[in-house]
C-alpha cells in the first residue's frame, strides 16, 4: 500500500471517529442530561423519524421542491449577476451608473423582500426563488467584478499585440479567464447564502411546502425529533452542493491552477 492510500484512510478512519463520537455525545447528553424529548430529541429518534418520512413519500417531495426553489433563484442569479459584474468591472462608465443603484439595494437583507415576494408572485415557486435570487446575486456581482478589476494589464496588452482589440474578445478570452477564480469563489458564496434564505423564504410564508415549511410545520406540532431531520438533511444537502460544485471547478474549469494542463 502506498503512502498516499495510507494517509487517505488514515484520514477517512479520523473524520469517521469524530462523527461517531458526536453521535455518542449526542444520544447521552439527550438521554441522561437533558431527558426531553421536545427540548433535544435522541439520535435514536432522529433515525426513527427520518425512517418514516422516507416510508411516507414526504422527504422526496420536500426535497424535489425546495431543489426546484434553489435551482430558479441560483440561475437567476447567474444569469443575472455575471453580466452585470463584468461590465461595472470593464466599463468605467457601467460601474458609475451601477454602483450606487446596487451599494444602496445590496445591505437590504434578503428576508426584507418577502413581502414583495409574496405580493409579486403569491405562494408559488417563482416566489420563493426570488428570495433565493436576492440572496445570491450580490456575491456573484461583487465576485465577478473583484475579478475583471485584477486582470493585470500586462494580459491584456499582450492580447492587443497579437491582434485581439475588441472588447468582446478581450474579455471572452484574457479578462474571463483570468477572473474566473474569482467568479468561482463568489458562486460558491452565493450558493451558500442562497440555500440559507431558501430555508428562511419557505419557513416564513413565501412557500407552502418545501424542507424549510416542514421544519416550521413539525415544530408547531411539537415534533422536534422532526425538525432536527429535516436539519440534518439541508445540512448535508449544503455540503453536498457545494462538494460537487468545488469538484467540476477544480477538477474542470480550473485545472491550470495546479499546473495539471490536459
Amino acid at each position: 500500500m502506498s503512502k498516499d492510500s495510507a494517509k487517505k484512510i488514515s484520514g477517512r478512519g479520523i473524520e469517521l471517529l469524530s462523527l461517531a463520537t458526536a453521535i455518542i455525545v449526542w444520544q447521552l447528553v439527550a438521554d441522561y442530561i437533558v431527558a426531553n424529548k421536545f427540548k433535544l430529541p435522541s439520535f435514536t429518534d432522529v433515525l426513527f423519524a427520518f425512517f418514516r418520512i422516507i416510508e411516507n413519500g414526504a422527504l422526496f417531495t420536500d426535497l424535489s421542491i425546495s431543489l426546484l426553489h434553489f435551482g430558479i433563484g441560483i440561475i437567476s442569479a447567474l444569469v443575472i449577476g455575471i453580466p452585470i459584474g463584468i461590465s461595472m468591472g470593464w466599463f468605467k462608465t457601467a460601474n458609475r451608473a451601477l454602483d450606487p443603484i446596487i451599494e444602496i439595494i445590496r445591505p437590504i437583507p434578503p428576508l426584507a423582500w418577502i413581502p414583495f415576494a409574496i405580493i409579486w408572485f403569491g405562494l408559488t415557486h417563482i416566489s420563493a426563488g426570488f428570495v433565493v435570487f436576492v440572496g445570491a446575486v450580490f456575491p456573484i456581482i461583487i465576485n465577478t467584478f473583484d475579478g475583471f478589476k485584477s486582470v493585470p494589464k500586462v494580459y491584456v496588452e499582450a492580447a492587443k499585440v497579437l491582434g485581439c482589440m475588441k472588447s468582446g474578445s478581450l474579455i471572452r478570452h484574457v479578462a474571463f479567464p483570468s477572473a474566473l477564480p474569482s467568479i468561482a469563489a463568489g458562486i460558491r458564496i452565493a450558493m451558500g447564502v442562497g440555500w440559507m434564505c431558501l430555508v428562511a423564504a419557505e419557513m416564513f410564508g413565501v412557500s407552502s411546502s418545501g424542507l424549510g415549511y416542514k421544519i416550521w410545520w413539525h415544530y408547531y406540532l411539537h415534533q422536534m425529533d422532526f425538525v432536527l431531520v429535516y436539519m440534518l438533511i439541508l445540512g448535508f444537502l449544503g455540503l453536498l452542493i457545494d462538494r460537487i460544485f468545488r469538484w467540476y471547478v477544480d477538477g474542470r474549469l480550473l485545472k491550470w491552477r495546479t499546473g495539471v494542463v490536459v
